[in-house]
């Protein structure tokens, strides 16, 4: 088995680009210009375009998120240094919210893919 996390995004190509690029995803296949699958971190993402219901799930609707400050889902990406991954997304293009924060046994910081999906880079500090 294996997990797929679903992201639903504006402009599949933009943001295709920007996992490539910034987070060195690997594209695993394409269908038709609506959707993408990426290997990333041993995991499986999916972006997909906003799309209106279907028969198998006709109550629901793919929409992109219109608030940046309101979260339901993020990532977290286990580092083994914060300082060093933040400077190498930021190189690549990664706008951080702030940078590292030390909270003693933990250093993490937050940043958005190009549509606000929000991800942390932590690193974990032996107590």
């Amino acid at each position: 088995m294996a997990l797929t996390h679903i992201l639903v995004v504006r402009d599949i190509e933009r943001v295709r680009r920007w996992y490539v690029n910034v987070l060195g995803a690997e594209v695993y296949r394409e269908y038709g210009g609506s959707s993408v699958v990426l290997r990333f971190a041993g995991a499986w993402l999916l972006l997909v375009t906003g799309a209106g219901p279907t028969p198998d799930k006709p109550t629901v609707t793919f929409a992109v998120s219109t608030d940046a400050t309101l979260v339901n889902h993020a990532f977290t990406i286990r580092v083994p240094d914060c300082q060093a991954a933040y400077e190498t997304l930021k190189a690549r293009g990664a706008t951080f919210l702030t940078p590292p924060f030390d909270r003693g046994s933990e250093v993490r910081c937050f940043f958005r893919d190009p549509d606000g999906h929000l991800y942390e880079i932590s690193e974990a500090r032996p107590r």
